[in-house]
C-alpha cells in the first residue's frame, strides 16, 4: 500500500467532516443574526448571515477556523510561562495525568500478579475491582478532593488520584488476561524443567503478557487524561485544560472551550503514540516479527 493510499482516505474523511462542521456552524449561529437583525427591525439575506456566523464573538458552534486561530494564538503567540497559553495549561493537567497513569500502572499491574498467583483474592478483589467502576467519576471526583483537602493534601495529588483511579481497571483486567495467556502444555514443559514460580513468571507469564499491557496501557493513558481533566473541575481550578473548560463555560467564550478540547485531544493522541513506539520498540526488543 502506497503513502497515497493511506492519506487519501484520512483526507477525504477530514474534508467531509469540515464541510459538515461549517454547515453545522452556519445553522446554530444564524438564529442569532436573525434576530438581531428583527431587533433592528431589518431583514438579512442568507448570503449576508454565511459570513457573519463565521465571525461571531461568542457563537454557539465556531467555525473550524475560529478554533484554529485561538489555537494558534494561545500556543504560538503567548509565551508559554503565560496563563493565556495553551501550552501552560496542557503542561499543568500533563504532570496529573502522567503521575497517575504511572500510580495506575504499579497499581493495577500489582493487582493482577495477586489475582493471577492467589485464588483467594481472584474470587474476593476481582468483582469490586469491577464493581468500582461502576461509580460515575464525577461523583467520586469532588469526594475524593473534599477528604484530602480536609487532612491538607491538595495540589496535584488529588488530580493525580482520580486519574489512578480511571486507569488502574483497564491495565489490571488487561494483565490478567495477559498473564494467564501461556497455554498449559507450555505451563507444563516450564514445570518439567523444574522451573521455579519466579522463572515461570518472569520467563513465560510475564513476556506472554506484553501485548496484553501495551493494549491496556494505551486505553489508560488516555483515559488518566480524561481523569486529570475531571479532577480540575470541582476544585475551581485556576490552570489546567480543565480550569480553561471552566473558565469558557462560566464567561460563554466557546471558542476557547473548543481550543481547549482539541488541545486535550491532541495531547492524549501524543501519548498514545509514545505508548505504542514503547510497544514496538519492546517487542523488537524480544525478538518479534515487525
Amino acid at each position: 500500500m502506497t503513502a497515497r493510499d493511506k492519506i487519501l482516505p484520512v483526507l477525504t474523511i477530514l474534508a467531509a467532516l469540515l464541510v459538515i462542521w461549517y454547515a453545522a456552524a452556519v445553522f446554530l449561529n444564524a438564529p442569532f443574526e436573525r434576530d438581531t437583525a428583527a431587533r433592528a427591525g431589518t431583514t438579512i439575506a442568507f448570503s449576508d448571515i454565511v459570513p457573519r456566523t463565521m465571525a461571531q464573538a461568542r457563537p454557539v458552534l465556531p467555525a473550524p477556523h475560529q478554533v484554529l486561530v485561538e489555537l494558534w494564538d494561545t500556543t504560538i503567540n503567548k509565551p508559554v510561562t503565560s496563563k493565556r497559553s495553551l501550552v501552560y495549561h496542557a503542561w499543568i493537567t500533563l504532570s496529573a495525568t502522567l503521575v497517575g497513569f504511572g500510580l495506575g500502572t504499579l497499581l493495577g499491574i500489582a493487582l493482577a500478579v495477586g489475582i493471577v498467583h492467589n485464588k483467594a483474592m481472584d474470587r474476593s478483589l476481582m468483582p469490586w475491582i469491577i464493581a468500582s467502576q461502576t461509580i460515575p467519576i464525577l461523583a467520586i471526583a469532588p469526594m475524593i478532593i473534599v477528604v484530602l483537602n480536609a487532612i491538607g493534601i491538595s495540589g496535584l495529588l488529588p488530580k493525580a488520584l482520580i486519574s489512578t483511579y480511571l486507569s488502574f481497571f483497564p491495565i489490571a483486567v488487561g494483565m490478567v488476561k495477559g498473564l494467564r495467556s501461556p497455554e498449559q502444555i507450555q505451563l507444563d514443559l516450564m514445570r518439567t524443567y523444574s522451573a521455579s514460580p519466579s522463572q515461570l513468571f518472569w520467563k513465560l507469564r510475564w513476556p506472554a503478557s506484553m501485548p496484553y499491557l501495551f493494549t491496556s496501557l494505551k486505553v489508560a493513558v488516555a483515559i488518566s487524561l480524561v481523569g486529570a481533566i475531571v479532577g480540575e473541575l470541582p476544585t475551581g481550578a485556576v490552570a489546567g485544560l480543565g480550569a480553561r473548560l471552566l473558565a469558557g463555560s462560566y464567561y460563554g467564550q466557546t471558542v476557547q472551550i473548543w481550543s481547549a478540547l482539541f488541545m486535550a485531544a491532541g495531547l492524549a493522541a501524543i501519548l498514545v503514540l509514545i505508548v505504542g513506539y514503547a510497544h514496538s520498540a519492546v517487542l523488537r526488543r524480544m525478538g518479534a516479527r515487525p
